[in-house]
């Protein structure tokens, strides 16, 4: 769940995803999707690619990332994200696949472990629990730049924000003056559980 229940200015060229209805079943065109498995909710992100027909690998080890056409880091509990990541060597090589230019997804707390502070790989600070603690999750409908189709229906659980941005990071959506998602090349990170709606788009942009 939540944290704790847990463009060159890049990206301004072909950033969109349609709503567009029912998934169809090659819209993944069978493209091979890492998510990562140490903790958290790995398992709804793995469905939700699975019903928009692309190929998913759980990774709880460097070899696991060989081959693999994209990246989700799932929401959970960043500490103990950290520490599998550690205890497993994975740091290194979760950087390489970024450098490579492979597409990643982060969600909330996925969001802290691609942050300066953690991995390192996406040019923000994220604050933790910056909403406030599980009593104060909540929803909302949010416009986020390069979605068609509508808002965004989003469930904030536990969730951070970001509170520093480089030069490089593009904000894509923001709740009350805080933005919660944020683009850098090939790095896309939000605060909130697109896979607890039911909701697509965000994951397509990976495909």
């Amino acid at each position: 769940m939540g944290e704790g229940a847990e463009p060159p200015r890049a990206g301004s060229g072909a950033f969109s995803a349609a709503a567009g209805g029912p998934p169809s079943a090659d819209a993944g065109d069978d493209r091979l999707i890492g998510v990562l498995a140490l903790q958290g909710d790995f398992e709804a992100h793995a469905r939700t690619l699975r019903a928009i027909g692309a190929s998913v690998r759980e990774v709880r080890v460097p070899a696991d990332l060989a081959g693999l056409d994209a990246l989700v880091i799932p929401g959970g509990e960043s500490t103990v994200m950290t520490l599998g990541i550690e205890r497993e060597g994975l740091a290194e090589p979760l950087r390489e696949l970024v450098r490579s230019g492979a597409p990643v997804l982060g969600t909330c707390a996925g969001l802290i472990m691609l942050d300066r502070e953690h991995l390192g790989v996406l040019d923000v600070v994220a604050r933790r629990n910056a909403f406030g603690r599980q009593l104060h999750s909540f929803e909302a409908d949010l416009e986020i730049e390069g979605v068609d189709g509508g808002p965004v229906h989003a469930i904030f659980i536990r969730a951070p924000w970001v509170a520093e941005t480089g030069p490089e990071v593009r904000v894509l959506a923001s709740v009350d003056g805080h933005p919660v998602a944020v683009r850098q090349g090939n790095v896309f990170a939000i605060s909130f559980h697109p896979e607890l709606t039911g909701e697509t788009r965000l994951h397509r942009l990976l495909l």
